[in-house]
């Protein structure tokens, strides 16, 4: 077998790989290129920075833990509401020491973004223009990753030709803050593919890698990706095998022990909630329609693609398998998107498959077909930025798809809505007003959107669809639910509603709210009977379990029943109607 040729060079204990008759140069342009897709989207995302409401759902969670009360969103019930698991554990620890998690939330999302943007850059530098992948063999073992006969590099210049697609689109822009996960996530994405070029045989680099369901729940579409990608790289031994996946799964695994044990589920209560199992493809067609059309991203991927071949020919090899991991895995990650339906922010959901698209392309080489292509990209680019929106600007689509920067611009009258007035949104900003007052005033009350009845307890539960909102406003020794259930297991659990908004198909009739919360003191329009059937059905088979899978005291036991139950309370979906759920739970005595 031909072995691969190399002379080493420096310093370090692994020094540097040169292939024959390579020329090593001072690469200043390298770095220039590679930083200045960092530098743009910094600069693009603190112009539109805001704060989601979904970013205020995580922040009440990190307020309950740092408050001493768990990761859970409500005292007294474990509810993971959180998708971002990472993100969520990332805050927490920003907030010990006393930060604003607010800003954190906002400019951490944002620094992550452009450290994404710039370990993007450095991977696909490095997979064109390799200073050398590490040493065969080491801790992972195995063979070489790269072309055993590289040609020499075709010129020391690089260009930005995939970095220009997100650079030139308004919803990059807008969720390199947001308070969500996006920022880490890009960053995940970009670290986890730049180890995966320049480190696949190292132990760390697979533990890295096994992170994605950490990072966020889909993600662990791009795991399974790039560590069968390390693993066609590096052949490793049985041995090596073995340590790799046992360092890829330790933490997701030990977490997801955890969740099974403390929360009775085996997702984070969002996945119940949008049945993250469903198909819906009608609806994702859609989605990605709405994504696709505006900006006319088909211009810019048939650019590339038609420089792929040319480039190929006029450039040196590069190595397939890292070239077309994340091609694969981003092609994964928007039939995903597609397959349960999309979602009810625009493009949000295919910012991560948009970006590992991209990645092998995100800078390239200036040779002729590369060159002829970032100029057309560039084209495009710069009409995109300037020009192409969704016919719906600062609104809500017809299909029920939000810009949702611009609607929290409008509803909060301010150019950056990082907390919350409402001050354009009156019916929000008088909810919020009269849950403040009711807090103040301690008298335990149950908020039904406007409608305030006396409340079991605790001293305030307002149940309101806009649930950041609401976990602002309600004490963090209230309730804050939410009908729909990102953040409600009962809820979450309930069936989907026909013909709703995507994302917003859950909507727990008031019926269940006042028999979970309420008192007999009933509010004016529900029926008696019906609150009497789901009190009753709240007591029978897998909805009481339910309850106490989520409320009961976390003793050694009900942590094991919990995990051994989760799989099948995470299926468990029970009807909407009162009355047609007690008969089926309670059996068919049930009146």
């Amino acid at each position: 077998m031909t072995s691969l040729r190399v002379s080493v060079r420096g310093s370090g204990p692994h020094g540097s790989l040169v292939a024959p008759g390579a020329v090593r140069r001072d690469r200043p342009w390298h770095l220039a290129v590679c930083l200045l897709p960092a530098l743009v989207i910094v600069c693009a995302g603190y112009r539109r920075r805001w704060m989601s409401d979904d970013g205020h759902i995580y922040l009440r969670t990190v307020r309950q833990v740092l408050e001493g009360h768990g990761p859970v969103f409500n005292a007294g019930e474990r509810a993971e509401a959180s998708t971002g698991t990472l993100w969520q554990w990332l805050l927490v620890l920003a907030g010990l020491p006393g930060a604003d998690v607010v800003a954190v939330a906002v400019y951490g999302g944002l620094l992550l973004t452009a450290a994404g943007f710039a370990l993007a850059a450095w991977g696909a530098a490095r997979l064109h223009t390799p200073s050398g992948p590490g040493r065969p063999g080491g801790a992972f073992g195995g063979a070489a990753a790269w072309p055993r006969h590289p040609s020499r590099t075709p010129g020391g210049v690089l260009l930005p030709l995939g970095a220009l697609v997100p650079l030139a689109l308004p919803p990059v822009w807008d969720f390199a803050t947001s308070g969500l996960e996006t920022g880490l996530a890009t960053c995940w994405i970009a670290g986890s593919w730049l180890l995966l070029v320049a480190r696949p045989r190292a132990l760390a680099t697979a533990f890295v890698l096994g992170l994605g369901p950490f990072v966020r729940p889909d993600l662990a579409l791009v795991s399974a990706v790039f560590l069968g990608a390390q693993w066609l790289t590096a052949r490793p031994s049985r041995r090596g095998a073995l340590a790799g996946a046992a360092a890829a799964g330790a933490l997701p695994v030990a977490y997801e022990v955890f969740r099974m044990g403390y929360y009775g589920h085996l997702m984070p209560l969002p996945g119940v909630t949008k049945e993250a199992s469903a198909s819906l493809w009608g609806r994702g067609a859609a989605y990605f329609a709405d994504f696709a059309g505006p900006y006319l991203l088909w211009l810019p991927a048939l650019f590339i693609v038609a420089a792929v071949l040319p480039a190929r020919r006029d450039g040196r090899p590069v190595p397939l398998v890292p070239a077309f991991a994340p091609v694969v895995a981003g092609l994964l990650c928007w039939a995903y998107v597609v397959k349960v339906g999309g979602d009810f922010m625009h493009a949000r959901m295919f910012l991560p498959g948009l970006l590992l698209l991209v990645l092998p392309v995100f800078v390239v080489p200036a040779t002729r077909a590369w060159t002829l292509a970032t100029a057309t990209v560039l084209v495009w680019a710069a009409v995109c930025a300037a020009w192409l929106r969704v016919p719906y600007e600062g609104l809500i689509g017809p299909r029920g798809i939000a810009d949702e920067r611009g609607v929290y611009v409008r509803q909060n009258a301010a150019a950056h809505p990082l907390r919350h007035t409402f001050a354009g949104f009156r019916g929000n900003a008088a909810y919020a007003r009269e849950v403040r007052e009711a807090a103040r005033i301690g008298a335990p009350t149950l908020f039904l959107a406007r409608t305030r009845v006396e409340a079991a307890a605790p001293s305030v539960t307002g149940a309101y669809a806009t649930l950041g909102l609401n976990g602002a406003v309600v004490p963090l020794d209230g309730a804050a639910l939410d009908p729909i259930g990102l953040a409600y297991p009962l809820a979450a659990h309930s069936q989907r509603v026909a013909h709703a908004r995507v994302g917003h198909d859950k909507r727990l009739p008031d019926e269940w709210i006042v028999a979970d919360r309420g008192t007999d003191d009933l509010p004016p329009g529900l029926d008696p009977a019906r609150v009497a059937a789901a009190r009753r059905a709240l007591g029978c088979g897998p909805l009481a379990e339910l309850r106490a899978a989520t409320r009961a005291p976390l003793t050694a036991g009900r942590f094991l029943r919990n995990a051994a139950g989760a799989l099948e309370r995470t299926s468990f979906r029970f009807p909407n109607d009162p009355v047609r759920a007690e008969r089926k739970l309670c059996g068919p005595g049930a009146p």
